[in-house]
């Protein structure tokens, strides 16, 4: 398994696809936070928070995590390499497990440039240190969880086509529904009475409640949930190959 995460990791950057998702990253939010007019101006907004940056990164991780994923499965499935990694020690959870962890290490190399944001903004408040530290580090725990959510449903997606193309929209699609879609249905009139049910099982709601600066244990065990969720199912259609 460590085999297997160390030669996704690999292959990450050397196809470039880990250094273009890292600067793609850091140049959207860079670009919205501290170059583009705006309400995410982080110099215009006069409030030391790092607010624009956790809106921002989860409609960015919404495509790039898909595009990271979108090959880990449908390209071993177009070229035949899958079966030969079955013919390794590998149980279909240690495949499954190695390209996740892959996919969110990239994730947390990702936020880790961002903690410069939060020492800028720490230094030019007024008085310095200004900042709402338990928020954003609450908003740091909760972008990292949404991520991994992102990854586990973009391997998912990979796993239900051999084109990595209809694997991204798929993915990108799955990130959209849970992130925002399921926010919006619950305030359609049908669906009055289950309002409360259908956010609960949104992203949303629960990356909004770590972003408080308190770190519930029914959010991370809400985003560990969803994530081991869409893990089990590409399990599963792994498994299917068998049938």
């Amino acid at each position: 398994m460590r085999a297997l995460f160390l030669k996704e990791l690999r292959g990450f950057f050397n196809t470039l696809t880990g250094v273009i998702v890292l600067c793609v990253f850091l140049l959207l939010n860079s670009a919205f936070l501290w170059i583009f007019k705006g309400g995410f101006n982080l110099l215009d907004s006069g409030w030391a928070n790092l607010d624009g940056l956790f809106i921002i990164s989860p409609w960015v991780f919404m495509f790039l995590l898909p595009a990271i994923t979108m090959r880990m499965f449908a390209e071993e499935k177009r070229y035949g390499t899958l079966e030969l990694l079955f013919t390794k020690p590998l149980s279909e959870w240690h495949i499954v497990l190695a390209k996740f962890f892959a996919a969110i290490t990239l994730v947390l190399l990702s936020l880790l440039p961002t903690l410069l944001y939060f020492y800028s903004i720490y230094q030019l408040g007024t008085p310095v240190g200004s900042i709402d530290s338990g928020g954003t580090w609450g908003s740091f725990i909760g972008l990292f969880f949404l991520g991994s959510a992102y990854a586990a449903m973009g391997l998912f997606a990979s796993s239900l086509s051999d084109n990595p193309i209809i694997a991204f929209l798929l993915g990108a699609f799955l990130c959209f529904f849970f992130f925002f879609g399921l926010s919006e249905l619950s305030t359609l009139p049908f669906l009055s009475s289950l309002q409360s049910a259908t956010r609960s099982i949104g992203i949303n709601e629960h990356y909004i409640s770590l972003s408080r600066g308190v770190v519930d244990s029914r959010d991370v065990l809400y985003f560990l949930s969803l994530s081991l969720v869409f893990l089990a199912a590409t399990r599963v259609k792994l498994l299917s190959r068998n049938w």
